[in-house]
């Protein structure tokens, strides 16, 4: 039994249980029968993501290796789970952190090293190993992403120590210098494998984590976005949005989540630009303006293609 399965077992277990006392043998007894069904229909993807780090500059067709030295404009990194690896993704070009990568080069004209600490089946628990890893590397980086919550849900991880944990991460990175942009926990409700009713526990439980993170990392000084504002597209798209294990996103649904974050990203990085002290030197205001002019452009929207997916500003008439 694979871990995403094995974890979906699990999770029905203590579902049905935590409510000793209430719940019925029947209710358990069912929650336990569901639990097999999307045991049996979710695949097992063992594939490890594509590896797509490296330097992103405007129109590049491959991204330039990474050396000391080489000059960049924005360090990006990103942390978490699965689903910041891109399991489920077959090409570099489909990964999310690539993508968001490719967005801020294309939108800025900026040069953006993308560095990946995160960790498939990793939890909410593992974040401070990551931050760690990163410390312990080099520097820290300009701007930081975390996807984190999935597991947490199917691993039955405190909701409250959960969001503790995280915001405990992006206060590491915030403090540190960081930009820090966090995408909540998913609905897995909309992961139709789940039959109902263990999918409705299930979205409930996703939408409970997602709000106890958007407060903790709002009070760490980073910028959360409702990734659960997503799961009603997965939900009526499965086929196109999720991959073939059933669970994790396929290359449109990585677009669909990088164009979530992407917008955040950018204005976050126009706002520390602005305020910083070196923003004085001109090659650091020429960055800012455009930073700038693209966040205050009346009308300015996300664009997606196939390959990427970038911002348009509207011309001016």
């Amino acid at each position: 039994m694979n871990r995403r399965t094995a974890a979906v077992t699990g999770m029905a277990t203590v579902l049905a249980g935590s409510g000793a006392g209430t719940a019925s043998w029947a209710a358990y007894r069912l929650l336990m029968a569901q639990a097999g069904v999307a045991r049996g229909v979710i695949g097992r993807d063992t594939a490890k993501p594509p590896e797509a780090d490296g330097i992103y500059t405007p129109g590049c067709a491959t991204p330039e290796p990474w050396r000391p030295g080489k000059p960049v404009d924005v360090h990006l990194m990103v942390f978490g789970d699965s689903t910041a690896a891109g399991v489920g993704c077959t090409t570099c070009e489909e990964v999310p952190g690539v993508r968001v990568a490719r967005g801020l080069a294309e939108t800025t004209g900026m040069r953006i090293r993308l560095s990946t600490k995160a960790i498939s089946g990793a939890t909410s628990k593992g974040l401070a190993g990551q931050v760690d890893a990163m410390f312990v590397a080099g520097p820290p980086p300009d701007a930081a992403v975390i996807f984190i919550g999935a597991n947490d849900i199917t691993k039955k991880h405190s909701i409250s120590a959960s969001a503790r944990r995280l915001g405990a991460a992006a206060a590491r990175l915030h403090d540190a210098g960081a930009v820090v942009v966090v995408g909540t926990c998913p609905d897995l409700g909309a992961v139709t494998a789940i039959p109902q009713p263990l999918r409705t526990i299930v979205h409930n439980w996703s939408v409970r984590l997602a709000k106890a993170q958007f407060a903790v990392t709002l009070a760490a000084g980073a910028h959360p976005v409702p990734m659960g504002d997503l799961g009603p597209q997965f939900l009526t798209s499965p086929d196109r949005l999720f991959a073939a294990d059933g669970f994790h996103p396929s290359a449109d649904g990585y677009e669909l989540a990088a164009a979530h974050i992407l917008p955040v990203l950018v204005t976050a990085l126009a706002q520390r630009r602005a305020e910083s002290p070196q923003a004085r030197s001109a090659e650091r205001r020429g960055v800012t303006a455009r930073l700038r002019g693209l966040v205050e452009s009346p009308g300015w929207r996300l664009r997606r293609s196939t390959d990427s997916v970038h911002i348009e500003v509207p011309v001016q008439n």
